[in-house]
């Protein structure tokens, strides 16, 4: 099965201006060679504590980053470069971004308009009554402002009018914050049965056990990078994991202990070589300090940049090393 989207050894620098003696420029890389694969009918989750570059990657995607940022590397959408202009072509009908912020909707337009994209013949307007439906919205929210909703009701509306048309690659991004149980647990279930249907989900959320509710894989985020990927499976049982970093998310969780760790994710730019997990790894030796590139190593199915993981030496641990090759479904 060909991958629906890969993302293969992508960085994102900003050029930020800062007075030292004068005007002086520099580059701040805040993601670093990243890499991940999502196949068709799969949800990916993408986990990590903010300033990881979770956003910061589905902005990458869509191609809609700030003026004063560079991207390098590689994005495939069914198996060709997604260059700016196609996916300025894509967005918004095969591949559709559910944003984290409700601001995203246009103050000066009803609901329903923003939904149907201006369209007003009855199919339309039927397709929008039952998108609003679907999250427990009524038809009568169509002729609302965005003023007159609720936080929950504004983040509700904005996954309505992302899915609507049956897209073939969803973003979403922090979908459920400020959301009661119901409609977080309805909103997931739409994710999934958009992905049963034949569509990739990426699923960015800061909330590992509600990733795992509906994911297929998981890929953590730390410092700008993929420090693994692994099966959603494995976050039954600790032991299962590979990186340091993703253990203590799972030991972090209310349900393993709330067990927390000494150090704190370092800030883009700090982080030039070694680890950037090393100040808070208990295992960590010199040369997880010194090395100039940890690569990922292909361990137990998944993938994993850890210096301390044996590699696996089997056929696809001895590829070329992307995170996610080798693990078609």
């Amino acid at each position: 099965m060909e991958p629906i989207l890969q993302i293969q050894h992508v960085s994102i620098d900003f050029t930020q201006y800062e007075s030292r003696k004068g005007t002086s420029r520099r580059c701040l890389q805040v993601i670093r060679d990243l890499s991940l694969t999502l196949y068709p009918g799969q949800v990916m989750a993408v986990v990590g504590a903010s300033g990881s570059g979770k956003s910061l990657l589905a902005h990458g995607i869509l191609h809609i980053l700030p003026y004063n940022s560079h991207m390098r590397g590689e994005i495939l959408y069914n198996g060709e470069p997604l260059t700016k202009e196609r996916a300025k072509r894509l967005r918004g009908r095969e591949i559709v971004l559910i944003p984290q912020g409700v601001t995203y909707l246009d103050p000066l337009m009803k609901v329903g308009a923003q939904i149907r994209k201006g369209r007003r013949d009855e199919a339309s307007r039927r397709m929008s009554r039952e998108a609003l439906g679907r999250y427990g919205l009524s038809p009568d929210t169509e002729d609302l402002y965005p003023f007159e909703l609720s936080g929950g009701m504004a983040r509700r509306v904005l996954i309505a009018a992302a899915t609507v048309e049956k897209p073939r690659f969803v973003i979403a991004d922090e979908p459920t914050p400020g959301l009661d149980t119901v409609s977080a647990g309805r909103i997931l279930a739409h994710l999934r049965e958009i992905a049963d249907a034949g569509a990739g989900v990426l699923l960015i959320t800061h909330d590992l056990e509600l990733a795992l509710r509906i994911a297929d894989r998981v890929a953590v985020f730390y410092a700008g990078e993929t420090i693994e990927d692994a099966a959603a499976s494995d976050f039954a049982d600790p032991s299962l994991l590979r990186h340091p970093f993703t253990k203590a998310l799972w030991h972090a969780m209310p349900g393993h202990g709330f067990r927390t760790i000494a150090g704190a994710q370092p800030y883009p730019g700090t982080a030039e070589r070694g680890c950037p997990f090393v100040s808070s790894c208990v295992d960590c030796v010199d040369k997880c300090r010194e090395a100039e590139e940890i690569a990922p190593r292909y361990v137990r199915g998944g993938w994993v940049r850890c210096l301390r993981v044996q590699q696996d030496t089997t056929e696809a641990g001895t590829e070329n090393g992307d995170l996610g090759e080798g693990m078609e479904e």
